[in-house]
């Protein structure tokens, strides 16, 4: 089984930087880690090679230091990383994102199963894995947490916010995860050493690398306009309520009444 997880690298903090004037992130001097679903993602990937045999490739699109995230995505399991990394691709949004993704997928190979977080701690849109899917015209899941693949077909669980439902689709599929589904393992010390010893588990491709489409990369090719980006901050502070259980709620209600809640 040909499978691939998509996979971004995100800052490491809540003291995050803002670009007034492209309204985009500031990544440079900010501690990085694997999107947290992503790497959900890629420990489903895993079990599902471990379980039908085949491999894992993960892609992901960043500046040169995202390599650090592919490089604990090899040490975990992955068999082939590709970094899609190049000036045209700064400041893509999620359209430019997924095309992006899409063309280097599609040069990378036809595969099985596309796995992806659900969405990124740093953008929170959960729009690039469906977003991709339609780029490659696959079926999608989204919100799996759970999973059973048999022959052709894959049983999805989908967990929203007032149940769940069971979906059945046919492999090719994309699938967007939460992290529900697993609890991602830790690197070998075996595949750590083996990552900064081979010169070759990190294909770096820029636009020369692969078929893709210039007019559609980067911010300037990036329909979604930002309006306002800002830094949340905490105006006031929590407070405590003591008493008994009747006490407790009537305060509440009192100061819900007072800030016009309710």
């Amino acid at each position: 089984m040909k499978l691939l997880v998509c996979m971004k690298q995100v800052p490491d903090t809540n003291e995050v930087k803002i670009d007034e004037e492209n309204g985009t992130l500031i990544r440079e001097g900010v501690p990085s880690i694997i999107n947290p679903e992503d790497k959900i993602a890629l420990e489903e990937a895993l079990r599902q090679k471990e379980k039908f045999g085949g491999t894992v490739t993960v892609i992901s699109m960043g500046p040169p230091q995202a390599k650090d995230a592919l490089l604990e995505a090899y040490a975990m399991g992955a068999d082939e990383c590709i970094l899609l990394s190049d000036r045209a691709f700064a400041g893509s949004d999620t359209w430019a994102t997924a095309y992006t993704l899409a063309q280097g997928i599609k040069a990378a190979g036809e595969f099985d199963v596309i796995f992806c977080g659900r969405q990124a701690i740093d953008g929170d849109t959960a729009q690039v894995g469906p977003q991709v899917a339609e780029n490659l015209d696959l079926a999608q899941v989204t919100y799996v947490s759970s999973l059973d693949i048999e022959g052709n077909k894959v049983t999805a669980k989908r967990t929203l916010e007032d149940g769940y439902s069971i979906v059945e689709t046919k492999l090719p599929v994309l699938l967007t995860v939460i992290d529900d589904l697993n609890k991602p393992r830790y690197p070998s010390i075996a595949r750590i050493v083996e990552a900064f010893k081979k010169d070759d588990c990190i294909k770096t491709w820029t636009t020369a690398d692969f078929k893709i489409d210039k007019s559609k990369l980067g911010l300037d090719a990036s329909p979604t306009q930002v309006y306002d980006t800002f830094v949340p901050t905490n105006e006031k502070k929590g407070e405590m309520l003591e008493g008994s259980n009747e006490e407790i709620i009537k305060k509440l209600l009192e100061k819900l009444k007072t800030e016009q809640v309710i």
